[in-house]
């Protein structure tokens, strides 16, 4: 279950808690905006760093991003949109003509729209013929995942303090195109260690949030924007998750457009595109788009004008009835089981006891949400009846929720 499910039913929850919580409004779609380019110009503020994290190499990198807002808007929030560029996880930047373009047209929609650089490079074998690791590729992909995160939570922050870009919390979209793409995916819809191999070593490299930056914050996203992608298996993709956007050439030779394999290297790194991907949202209730370019090779909207422009239409018409529903609704999905834990005493001073489900020892870690969606404690239950101390916490309304289950309210007095 995505993580804006979660957290969107913790905001109900609070709503239902009979006391005064403040609720930021959805958002305005009127007067044209997120369909006609009512922004002629976009102020782009360059080289914002959003965090760091270690490469593959071990060395430490910057990550900086570059900002686009419409120019002259006073909107007091909006919709953010996280692109990833592409390049194979060896090339590309966010300065490439693609995304300068991709982020500007989307800006004088109204759109934030922020392009991300990402750690680049894994391991490279063989003379003359490069041979790709497949390992490597993988955790080049986590690695892009995991910068994605931290740039979403960044902007979640400066949300709840500073409010720099007037960005709206819950309607934050991941985007990216190939390589870019692959990591959107895996921040929209790989939310669970079992869902990657062993070989991966996930847990060396950050687990499934990274440690990119801006721990504390939900990396949740209320929609995904796959741009020529692909995934390690369908079945990531699961019901209650995030809307699906997919624009894809059949005919493309380096992410397959239904399964297949990318790189040279043996045992092939083997993958399925938005020709898998969609079918299975739509098998699942997920709201999803996909753009079939027939013939087409890869990313052909970067290169012709044509697909670059039904590329931008079809993502325009795919978000904005989305962001015309209100915030808590836009996860009100099916595919969430019903809490079986409970609370008592609720409200209390000191502590509540948690009483959990037979299989409590498979839900692994729990997470405790304060009134501003930020992450305040993390715990792992020892006992199918668990207490949860309030220690240093201030009084007020919380949420635990752990993966795949709705929260369950607890109150501090």
């Amino acid at each position: 279950m995505s993580s804006l499910l979660r957290f969107a039913t913790f905001l109900l929850l609070l709503a239902s808690a009979g006391r005064a919580v403040a609720q930021l409004a959805p958002i305005d779609t009127a007067r044209g905006r997120y369909y006609q380019p009512v922004f002629t110009n976009v102020t782009v503020t360059s080289n914002v760093t959003y965090g760091s994290a270690v490469t593959y190499t071990g060395t430490t990198q910057a990550l900086l991003m570059d900002v686009y807002q419409p120019t002259g808007d006073t909107v007091s929030r909006r919709p953010l949109i996280v692109f990833a560029h592409g390049g194979g996880f060896l090339f590309g930047m966010k300065t490439d003509a693609y995304p300068v373009a991709f982020c500007t047209r989307l800006a004088r929609l109204g759109y934030v729209v922020a392009s991300i650089e990402y750690r680049l490079g894994f391991p490279l074998t063989g003379f003359p013929v490069a041979l790709t690791d497949t390992a490597g590729i993988a955790q080049a992909a986590i690695r892009g995942g995991h910068d994605m995160k931290a740039a979403i939570r960044f902007f979640r922050q400066n949300a709840a303090t500073s409010k720099t870009y007037r960005v709206h919390p819950n309607y934050v979209i991941a985007a990216g195109s190939s390589a870019g793409a692959f990591a959107a995916l895996e921040v929209g819809y790989l939310d669970k260690a079992s869902e990657v191999p062993a070989y991966v070593n996930l847990a060396s490299l950050g687990g499934i949030e990274g440690n990119s930056g801006t721990p504390g914050y939900s990396s949740a996203v209320m929609a995904v924007l796959n741009l020529s992608g692909a995934t390690e298996n369908p079945s990531v993709i699961e019901a209650g998750n995030a809307p699906l956007c997919s624009a894809h050439g059949t005919a493309d030779a380096t992410v397959p457009y239904l399964q297949g394999k990318i790189g040279v290297g043996l045992p092939p790194k083997y993958v399925y595109g938005s020709g898998r991907l969609n079918p299975r949202a739509t098998a699942l209730g997920i709201t999803n788009v996909l753009r079939r370019f027939s013939k087409a090779g890869h990313v052909p909207f970067e290169t012709n004008g044509a697909y670059a422009d039904t590329t931008f239409w079809t993502i325009r018409d795919f978000l904005r009835p989305l962001l015309r529903r209100a915030g808590v609704a836009l996860a009100a999905r099916t595919g969430t089981r019903a809490s079986a834990v409970q609370a008592y005493p609720n409200p209390a001073q000191e502590a509540v006891q948690l009483a959990l489900p037979a299989d409590w020892a498979q839900l692994g870690e729990a997470e405790l949400l304060d009134v501003a969606g930020r992450v305040v404690r993390l715990f792992r239950p020892q006992a199918q009846t668990t207490p949860l101390v309030r220690g240093a916490l201030p009084a007020g309304i919380y949420a635990v929720r752990f993966a795949g289950q709705v929260p369950v309210r607890v109150v501090f007095e």
